[in-house]
């Protein structure tokens, strides 16, 4: 198989088509992959070369350096405050361990939240994880003496993320009729607590006792 490897360098002289970022790593990346096939060292190569400087002046005029991290730290604190459990609900994990494994951390840190707005003392319930395989996103459970609460992404279709259902113990694993509801409110755990509680017809937290203060 021949390879057209003098066309990066005749890009890398006239790069002026080259005007957005998008278009200009592209280019990088094309000219990065004909100097592998041609066996040529990339770190040496002169077209590579241009076309990176050519990409430095496309991204001159976006704004200084100051500015740009100041809008990735404000980017940063706004994701922050986003739970990412919808955003990775939204877009799925199959296929994406990196994603899956987040969910998964994510999962249960949220199903921990709902055990403590329920009022679920320690040793009380279970939460395990299930990944299964690559093309599912696999669930988290929330396994307690009264109730059984799942968290998974896909099977159900959109807003029944979450399934929750009355049980008679943990070693019970079919209970009653099964509940939905969506990743949305999971993350509002003590809405989504009061949903839980007045659905399966739980009875209501124990007040925790106030601290003495000396």
């Amino acid at each position: 198989m021949s390879y057209d490897v003098a066309f990066r360098y005749s890009q890398a002289l006239d790069p002026s088509a080259l005007i957005t970022i998008g278009t200009t790593l592209h280019a990088v990346q094309a000219a990065i992959t004909d100097c592998r096939n041609a066996g040529i060292d990339v770190e040496t190569d002169p077209a590579v070369i241009l076309l990176v400087r050519h990409l430095s002046q496309v991204c001159a005029d976006r704004g200084t350096d100051a500015d740009l991290r100041r809008d990735c730290m404000a980017r940063i604190a706004d994701l922050r405050n986003r739970p990412m459990l919808k955003t990775l609900a939204l877009r799925g994990v199959a296929y994406d361990e990196p994603a899956k494994r987040l969910f998964h951390s994510e999962g249960r840190a949220a199903l921990r939240r709902l055990a403590e707005a329920l009022g679920l003392e320690e040793g009380s319930f279970d939460i395990r994880s299930n990944k299964a395989g690559p093309a599912v996103s696999g669930e988290i459970t929330l396994h307690g003496e009264t109730l059984w609460v799942q968290l998974s992404i896909g099977p159900f279709g959109p807003d029944r993320e979450v399934c929750f259902r009355k049980v008679q113990g943990r070693q019970d694993h079919i209970g009653e009729r099964n509940h939905w509801a969506s990743v949305r409110e999971l993350v509002e755990p003590d809405r989504f607590a009061a949903r839980v509680r007045r659905e399966l017809k739980l009875p209501a937290a124990a007040p925790t006792a106030p601290r003495l203060v000396a």
